[in-house]
């Protein structure tokens, strides 16, 4: 009696362990009383009644990623290349997410793939390879109506890769092999164009440099001239100055000793001579003095 007691003790508390349930953070159990929807357990310690409440799914409500193999697409120009995508999202409702399709994973990649044949097919191929972009956003958008039914909400969608047909690839590699060609001929003669610029300024500058160093020198030069012709002027002029002092100074002296009306006409003549210096082919005398002639050499025995 005793042991069957024990037994049924530990059986119910068995059953009431297994009946108390513990949601952690970021997760939420969607719960079936007798095979129909109750409620939806949110983060928290529950109790559920035994042998009639079940756990029917474990939700997780955190963002989560998937990664898609890549799926063949034909774009406008009848190009088929092959895409890879990525597909960021999270689910809103665990009830709508348990109930509304059978393997949402697969609901979601399946959708993915018609979406992007839909949209690569109104697209060339230059257009597909640098509108990725665009092609993200019309995605998301088109996705995130598709699942909103389901309880998932698409956050984002990216093209991983876009991988085009192998003689696409050669071609595209050519061109870009070609534009690199180009843009570093372009570069070179730009570099050369400024070279021979600067080259070309620099001539310039040194001519000029060149012109106004010789007029610097000119005017240097005319300055000195100038300068050597004034102390030349001024000397000469300094020179006339003295030679009057002293011719003053005689004729002071003469009158100072009592020297006669004669005398000085006499020292006149001589005068006249200095002034002759030997190279005066022709000296006009005065009139008065004239008759002095006879007289001069008689004038410069007294004076000797």
């Amino acid at each position: 009696m005793i042991i069957a007691f024990v037994v049924i003790l530990i059986l119910a508390v068995v059953i009431l362990m297994s009946c108390i349930k513990i949601v952690p953070q970021a997760h939420a159990y969607v719960v079936e009383r007798l095979g129909a929807y109750q409620q939806t357990w949110s983060v928290g310690l529950h109790i559920k009644v035994p042998f009639i409440d079940t756990v029917a799914k474990r939700v997780v409500l955190k963002e989560q990623v998937v990664d898609f193999a890549p799926q063949p697409v034909i774009t406008k120009d009848n190009v088929t290349m092959r895409i890879d995508t990525v597909v960021f999202f999270q689910i809103t409702d665990p009830k709508l997410f348990a109930y509304g399709v059978e393997n949402p994973i697969m609901a979601i990649e399946n959708l993915t793939a018609t979406t992007l044949r839909n949209i690569i097919g109104e697209m060339e191929l230059d257009q597909t390879l640098t509108s990725r972009e665009v092609i993200n956003t019309k995605m998301r958008a088109s996705l995130d109506i598709a699942t909103d039914p389901w309880g998932i909400k698409v956050n984002r969608v990216e093209l991983k890769n876009i991988i085009p047909p192998a003689a696409i690839q050669d071609a595209m590699e050519k061109q870009m092999k070609a534009e690199r060609e180009r843009r570093e001929a372009i570069l070179r003669a730009e570099g050369e164009k400024k070279s021979t610029i600067l080259v070309a300024e620099g001539q310039k500058e040194s001519a000029i440099l060149e012109a106004e160093a010789e007029k610097q020198s000119a005017i240097l030069r005319a300055e000195a001239e100038k300068e050597k012709m004034i102390r030349e002027a001024e000397g000469e002029a300094e020179a006339i100055l003295k030679v009057q002092k002293a011719t003053a100074d005689g004729i002071r002296m003469i009158r100072e000793a009592g020297a006669d009306e004669s005398v000085l006409r006499i020292k006149s003549l001589e005068a006249f001579e200095k002034a002759a210096n030997g190279q005066a082919t022709k000296i006009i005398i005065p009139s008065e003095i004239q008759g002095l002639a006879g007289l001069a050499a008689s004038a410069k025995e007294v004076f000797k």
